[in-house]
């Protein structure tokens, strides 16, 4: 039986360390990074049409609109595969916005790229996932790991992908109240752009960092201030651009433990701060897809 409706997680991700490698002519900045998939995720509800129409809804009333990133990548899969298909193809839409925006956590991104898989299902397209990842890099750069559904290392701008297998651990994930723009940062003079390139064996001897946080901590004093409250308790770093930033536990309990002790009436660059704790995964609903 075909399906005519699909409900489907879109997890976050952090960047375990991200090495900027050089900047390439076209603008973009070649990198290294390892995904971490995590079972913390927004959760999108979808279900056929009759007509050729995307109607979309969330529960964050910021989004709701007709230009974010799921109804690009709705509208983007609609017209690579009309002409094969030659029939109306039209959706309802519903995100459930959990994942902070502006948070190094990937959640458009991830939107985005469930968005692609399921309506690919749905609407039953005959693209492989490679090609799917492919179109969801006109999205962004971190589109493609989601599509994959797999935690992976990347190079290139983020698209050429390696699946790994990462040992099972728990993370504290804090959020400052602040938004970091991506673009600013990757365009600011002060970035580094020159580290050189490793090995897998170096990042799991520990030999790696995240090149945008030491501006991101110069430009935003509230993820200074969450790293620093954070590394009291264990070796803390940023995600992506952030602002989000993050700490290993092995156990669960670890890690509720800390986020119990964050001032639940925080003031001055903590004010505003959330956090969360969420598994490592390898795999996401969408690599069985």
């Amino acid at each position: 039986m075909t399906d005519t409706a699909i409900t489907l997680p879109a997890p976050a991700k952090l960047n375990l360390f991200l090495h900027i490698t050089g900047r390439r002519a076209d603008g973009y900045h070649n990198l290294q990074t390892v995904f971490q998939l995590l079972d913390y995720s927004d959760e999108l509800r979808f279900s056929l049409r009759s007509d050729d129409q995307l109607r979309f809804t969330c529960n964050d009333r910021s989004l709701d609109n007709t230009d974010n990133l799921v109804v690009r990548a709705a509208r983007l899969l609609q017209g690579t595969l009309q002409e094969a298909l030659q029939r109306p193809l039209g959706a309802d839409i519903h995100l459930d916005k959990h994942i902070p925006a502006g948070a190094g956590l990937g959640g458009g991104s991830s939107d985005a790229a469930t968005t692609l898989v399921a309506l690919h299902r749905l609407w039953q397209g005959q693209l492989t996932r490679a090609a799917l990842a492919d179109l969801g890099l006109q999205l962004g750069a971190d589109v493609p790991v989601f599509v994959m559904g797999h935690s992976a290392w990347a190079e290139g701008i983020g698209e050429d992908l390696i699946p790994v297998t990462l040992d099972p651990q728990y993370f504290l994930v804090l959020t400052p109240a602040c938004h970091v723009a991506t673009a600013t940062i990757f365009s600011h003079q002060q970035l580094t752009r020159d580290s050189t390139a490793i090995k897998m064996c170096a990042f799991l001897a520990g030999q790696s960092r995240n090149d945008c946080e030491a501006l991101v901590r110069k430009l935003y004093p509230a993820v200074d201030a969450a790293l620093n409250w954070l590394s009291q308790f264990a070796p803390a770093r940023m995600t992506g651009t952030g602002s989000s930033v993050f700490a290993a536990f092995s156990e669960e309990a670890q890690a509720r433990a800390v986020l119990a002790q964050l001032p639940a009436e925080s003031s001055g660059s903590l004010a505003g701060i959330r956090g969360f704790v969420a598994k490592g995964i390898n795999a996401s609903a969408l690599s069985t897809l």
